[in-house]
C-alpha cells in the first residue's frame, strides 16, 4: 500500500462534499449508481469489499481489497490477480491496493481510511455484506461521529427474506436503528424496515429509487431494433438458480411452449453450471436456437434488450426489477412474477404478463401469448415507455440524488463537532 501522498489523495473538488461508498467493485449496480455523480463536483471514492477489481474504464477512486490466493476461488483469483489491470488502475491514480491474509484486515483499513479522509457521507450498497461490515467497523473503532450513514437495501433477499430468519433480525435492526437515511427501490422494503425499528424520518427523501440509479430512457428508446412485434428474441437475463429465482421451471416452460411459438431465438444470461447441465436435457431443436452466457457486461445486456421481443424474468423474491425497467425503455415485453413489489407498478395485459416462477405452465402460456400477440406487445411498448419515464428516468433521478448528498453534507458539517474540529 502506498504511504506517500499521490494524486489519489488529492480531492478534485477541495472543500466540496466527500462521499465514500462501500460495496462490490465488480457490480454493475455499484458502477451505475456511483456514475450518477459524474460532473457533480462531489469528491467520490469507493471502498471495495474483497472480491475483485473494478473494470478498466471505471474512473472512480477505489480502495481495492484482496485476500491471499488460498482464500479465493479460481475465477475470483484470475480476476483479482490480473497484474496489468491493477497496474493500469494504480498508474491512472484510480486505485489503492491492499492484500491481506488475516480475516478482518479490510475492516482495519476501512477504519483508517474513514479517520484520515473523514467523509461527509458514507453510503453502504446493500445490507449483505456492505452495511454489516461497516456497522461492525463503525462500532469497533468508534467512528459514529464521522459522516452521515446512508444504507441502501436491495429488493429481495437482502431484507424481505432475511428478516424472516431469527439470526439475521438483530443484525438488521442494528443497521436500521444506526443509519441516518435508508434508500430502497420499493415501498414494501420501507414498510419492513419501519416494522423493524426504522423511523419515518430516516427514509431518504428521494423516494423509491432503482438500485442502478435509474434507466437512461432516452438512449434506449432511440436505439430500438425495429418494432417489438418484429423481433424474434427471448431474453432471459437471470438464468441462475438462487434463493431469489429458480431456473428449472423456466427450462420446462420452454419445452412446453416451443412447438406453439413461431421460430425464435433465446438468449440466456448469468447462466451457472447447474443450469447448463439441465439445459442439455432439452431437445436438440430447442438447444440449437439458444445461446448461453455467464457474465455479460451491462452495456451488452442493454443492447440485447433493444433487440428482444420478450424479457423473461420470473422470480420468487425481488424489488422492482431493474431488468423490467430496462425492458420497458428498450421496447421488450416483460414477463415477470406477480410479486407484492411489482403489482403496484405494472398492470397485467397493459404493461406485462404475470407468471409465477414455480409454475412452468404459467410461464409457457405467457411465452406463447407474447410471441403471437403483436397487438399486445406493441401496445405495451408504448405504455411502458411512458411509465418508465415517469418512475425510473435517470435524467430526473440524478439531480435529486446529488441534492440529497449535498443536503446531508450541509447537515453534517453544520451540526457535527468532529467536523468542526477537523477544520
Amino acid at each position: 500500500m502506498h504511504t506517500m501522498r499521490s494524486s489519489f489523495d488529492i480531492d478534485p473538488y477541495p472543500g466540496k462534499p466527500k462521499i465514500l461508498f462501500i460495496g462490490f467493485t465488480e457490480s454493475s449496480h455499484t458502477h451505475s449508481w456511483i456514475n450518477l455523480l459524474d460532473c457533480s463536483e462531489l469528491n467520490v471514492r469507493l471502498f471495495g469489499l474483497p472480491s475483485a477489481v473494478p473494470p478498466d474504464d471505471f474512473k472512480v477512486r477505489t480502495y481495492v481489497t484482496g485476500v491471499t490466493a488460498a482464500r479465493l476461488n479460481a475465477e475470483t483469483r484470475a480476476r483479482f490477480y490480473s497484474r496489468s489491470r491493477i497496474g493500469q488502475l494504480s498508474k491512472k491514480g484510480f486505485s489503492r491496493l491492499l492484500v491481506g491474509d488475516v480475516r478482518g484486515f479490510e475492516e482495519k483499513w476501512l477504519a483508517k481510511i474513514i479517520r484520515q479522509w473523514r467523509p461527509d457521507v458514507i453510503h453502504t450498497l446493500g445490507l449483505e455484506p456492505a452495511a454489516y461490515v461497516y456497522n461492525r467497523v463503525r462500532v469497533r473503532f468508534g467512528l459514529e461521529r464521522i459522516g452521515k450513514w446512508v444504507a441502501t437495501v436491495r429488493g429481495g433477499p437482502d431484507l424481505a427474506l432475511r428478516r424472516l430468519l431469527p439470526e439475521y433480525v438483530p443484525r438488521i435492526r442494528s443497521v436500521l436503528t444506526a443509519c441516518d437515511k435508508l434508500v430502497a427501490d420499493n415501498r414494501q422494503n420501507y414498510e419492513y424496515a419501519l416494522a423493524l425499528g426504522l423511523k419515518e424520518s430516516q427514509i431518504a427523501g428521494i423516494g423509491e429509487v432503482p438500485g442502478t440509479g435509474g434507466i437512461d430512457v432516452e438512449y434506449l428508446s432511440k436505439n430500438w431494433h425495429g418494432a417489438p412485434s418484429e423481433r424474434r428474441l427471448i431474453l432471459w437475463p437471470k438464468a441462475a438458480e438462487c434463493n431469489q429465482s429458480k431456473a428449472l421451471p423456466v427450462l420446462e416452460a420452454l419445452r412446453l411452449s416451443w412447438e406453439r411459438m413461431p421460430p425464435c431465438e433465446v438468449r440466456m444470461l448469468a447462466v451457472i453450471p447447474e443450469v447448463t447441465m439441465w439445459f442439455q436435457t432439452l431437445p436438440d431443436r430447442i438447444r440449437e436456437r439458444c445461446t448461453l452466457s455467464e457474465r455479460v457486461p451491462r452495456p451488452e445486456t442493454l443492447e440485447l434488450m433493444t433487440t428482444a421481443r420478450i424479457m423473461l424474468a420470473p422470480t420468487l423474491s425481488d424489488g422492482v426489477p431493474n431488468c423490467m425497467l430496462e425492458a420497458m425503455a428498450a421496447g421488450a415485453f416483460p414477463i415477470v412474477s406477480p410479486l407484492e413489489t411489482i403489482r403496484p407498478i405494472v398492470e397485467a395485459e397493459r404493461n406485462v404478463l404475470f407468471a409465477r416462477n414455480l409454475y412452468p405452465t404459467e410461464i409457457a402460456a405467457a411465452l406463447c401469448r407474447a410471441m403471437t400477440d403483436d397487438v399486445l406487445v406493441n401496445r405495451a411498448a408504448e405504455a411502458n415507455l411512458a411509465l418508465v419515464r415517469q418512475i425510473a428516468n435517470r435524467a430526473v433521478i440524478r439531480p435529486r440524488v446529488i441534492e440529497f448528498y449535498n443536503r446531508l453534507t450541509e447537515c453534517y458539517r453544520s451540526n457535527n463537532e468532529s467536523f468542526k474540529e477537523a477544520i
